[in-house]
């Protein structure tokens, strides 16, 4: 992340996950003494261990609670015009995946969340229960990619009223059997229903363009994804970012052709690195 986003003394990155605070903190150290950071996350819980994290950096960093789809109004609020660097680390964070309470993972009971912000009114029960069941199949063939969507969510509302997340695994665990898969079957819906309650899709849609007007000249975008339809997203805008069209420049070029995956030394200290695809591409021509 570092190496591809190359941050320098002096310069503005929007963090637009910063979670944590993990990848903020080796953003600053690199970029000391005078580099400046935005941190964004709309989960406000994150807010709070972030400063903690990254207080000793001062002045040179600032939060907000938001999404990185208003990454143009976040910048225009702090008075950043055209910034150097944009980072998106995308998908949920370790730690609301360990909270039972916020309902992202099946391996703890908890209700069915699955919210980034808990302010919002949609969450993942209100998906579940309430929805007809070919919107269901829908939404789980499209957001987690699964070919037995229409078998899961017949099951599920066979089953419904579903109020926790061990309910609804099990649900889906005996409507798919699967063997010698070393990937749990309610995997991909719960991906489906984090995604849908979130609109994770549409955000990072929104994001990407404001990203490459916001981006000063040599400015570069960083993009780390966890599954295929958020990279094939990012690749494929990127792609067309580059290219030049009798209506339009290319405004970026790519820096990695092929998304950078952990390599094994990595892996084995943080085992959740292994779905991780990082995409990056530099900012040229206007500002």
């Amino acid at each position: 992340m570092l190496s591809a986003l190359d941050p320098q003394p002096g310069c503005l990155i929007i963090d637009g996950t910063i979670g944590a605070g993990g990848h903020a903190e080796g953003i600053l150290e690199r970029s000391a003494p005078s580099g400046q950071l935005l941190g964004l996350d709309r989960d406000p819980v994150a807010l709070p261990l972030a400063l903690q994290r990254l207080e000793r950096f001062g002045a040179r960093l600032q939060l907000r609670q938001g999404s990185f789809r208003d990454l143009s109004a976040h910048a225009a609020a702090l008075g950043w015009q055209a910034v150097d660097g944009i980072l998106l680390d995308l998908g949920l964070s370790s730690m609301q995946l360990a909270d039972p309470r916020r309902g992202f993972s099946f391996q703890s009971e908890g209700r069915l969340d699955m919210r980034f912000d808990p302010g919002q009114e949609l969450e993942a029960a209100e998906l579940v229960n309430r929805l007809p069941e070919p919107e269901l199949a829908s939404l789980i063939a499209r957001y987690g990619e699964d070919p037995r969507a229409r078998r899961i969510a017949r099951a599920i509302v066979a089953a419904r009223p579903l109020r926790t997340t061990t309910e609804l695994a099990e649900v889906v665990a005996r409507a798919v059997r699967s063997r010698g898969s070393r990937t749990h079957p309610a995997t991909r819906t719960f991906q489906a229903l984090r995604i849908a309650v979130n609109e994770e899709l549409t955000a990072l849609e929104q994001a990407l363009p404001q990203a490459v007007e916001l981006l000063k000249p040599g400015g570069r975008l960083v993009v780390i994804a966890f599954h295929s339809l958020e990279d094939r997203l990012v690749k494929r805008f990127c792609r067309e970012a580059s290219l030049s069209t009798e209506e339009r420049p290319a405004r970026l070029r790519r820096i990695t052709r092929k998304p950078v995956r952990a390599e094994l030394e990595e892996l084995e200290r943080n085992p959740r690195a292994r779905s991780a695809r990082l995409r990056a591409a530099e900012k040229i021509g206007p500002g």
